[in-house]
């Protein structure tokens, strides 16, 4: 019997929950991308960044509800939970970023924030294929997402040292607290994408 089979008969809610959060995620992404791309009206970016924040949160609730009456699950109700909340940390920093643009006053997004937040959009990016995919878990396919999405950690990594070291050789103290953070918070949402595609590694080693 293979996975599909298995999976047939059970309450497949928790799947299609999972691609909500997954599109809803994206959407953050895409919208701070706009917001560092087109840096103005921040505070009406800063506020459809929240509205998604939200969105996200009441998906999570939904599907924590559904874990609690759902006799049978597709795939072990512990495995779900984490997944979605792991993924649920990714937005939280999304919004984190975007909540220190809008208080720390930046003027103007640097070279270092556009090319940092391109990383975290194709990172979303690739885990929202791989929850295109969850269905099935098809080996194969949602691995080498997992791949790319390490890449990308990676990549962020570079770019993180690389532009904190940049800020030290300037002189205003004060931009340099403020960019080091937003730096650091975007950073840190390719760390959370490394933590959510190694939850889907497991749930792919479980049930492959």
């Amino acid at each position: 019997m293979n996975l599909k089979e298995i999976l047939l008969p059970r309450d497949k809610v928790f799947f299609r929950l999972l691609e909500e959060e997954s599109s809803n995620v994206l959407m953050g992404a895409q919208a701070l991308n706009d917001m560092i791309l087109n840096f103005e009206d921040l505070s009406e970016k800063r506020k459809h960044i929240e509205e998604i924040e939200h969105r996200g949160d009441e998906i999570v609730h939904s599907i924590y509800d559904r874990l609690r009456t759902t006799f049978i699950t597709p795939i072990d109700r512990d495995e779900i939970g984490k997944l979605a909340s792991l993924y649920d940390d990714v937005l939280d920093f999304i919004d984190g970023v975007a909540e220190r643009l809008k208080i720390y006053e930046i003027k103007t997004p640097t070279e270092a924030m556009k090319k940092l937040t391109h990383v975290v959009l194709k990172s979303v990016e690739e885990i929202n294929v791989a929850f295109g995919l969850i269905h099935e878990i098809t080996a194969p396919n949602i691995e080498a997402r997992c791949i790319e999405v390490d890449r990308l950690e990676n990549e962020a990594d570079g770019l993180l040292h690389e532009s904190v070291a940049a800020l030290f050789k300037t002189d205003d103290a004060i931009t340099i607290i403020k960019l080091k953070e937003v730096y650091e918070f975007l950073e840190s949402i390719t760390d959370k994408c490394e933590d959510v595609v190694l939850e889907l590694r497991n749930i792919v080693v479980e049930y492959s």
